[in-house]
């Protein structure tokens, strides 16, 4: 069984870093991208970034320039200038189908993590 366990949230000011940590264990299929998603009370799960198993990344356009995915082992996300929108509950999830390069879709990512709050005040 997959288990994802994230790491690294905390409460920062604006304009603070906090990098995010994945460790995952157990994943037995051909895995295409690794991502991370948050949630903001009453929003929906989005899409923040994601990187490809041929290395692609792709991030959504308000965290461009600002946040960073790498996985030379463990997947992180590298959080800069934070932003009080920034805050949620981040997750990490994994994702067998090639789509997910190229879309933030939730759907095409079959194993997730249980969460890590990140809160930014102004």
């Amino acid at each position: 069984q997959v288990q994802l366990v994230e790491s690294g949230g905390g409460s920062v000011q604006a304009g603070g870093s906090l990098r995010l940590s994945c460790a995952a264990s157990a994943i037995s299929y051909d895995w295409q991208c690794m991502g991370w998603f948050r949630q903001a009370p009453g929003n929906e799960r989005e899409g923040v970034a994601s990187l490809a198993f041929d290395g692609t990344t792709n991030y959504k356009d308000s965290v461009k320039g600002r946040f960073t995915i790498s996985k030379p082992n463990t997947l992180h996300l590298q959080m800069n200038n934070l932003k009080p929108d920034d805050t949620g509950m981040y997750y990490c999830a994994v994702s067998p189908v090639p789509a997910c390069a190229s879309s933030f879709r939730a759907g095409h990512y079959i194993d997730w993590g249980r969460g890590t709050q990140v809160t930014v005040s102004s």
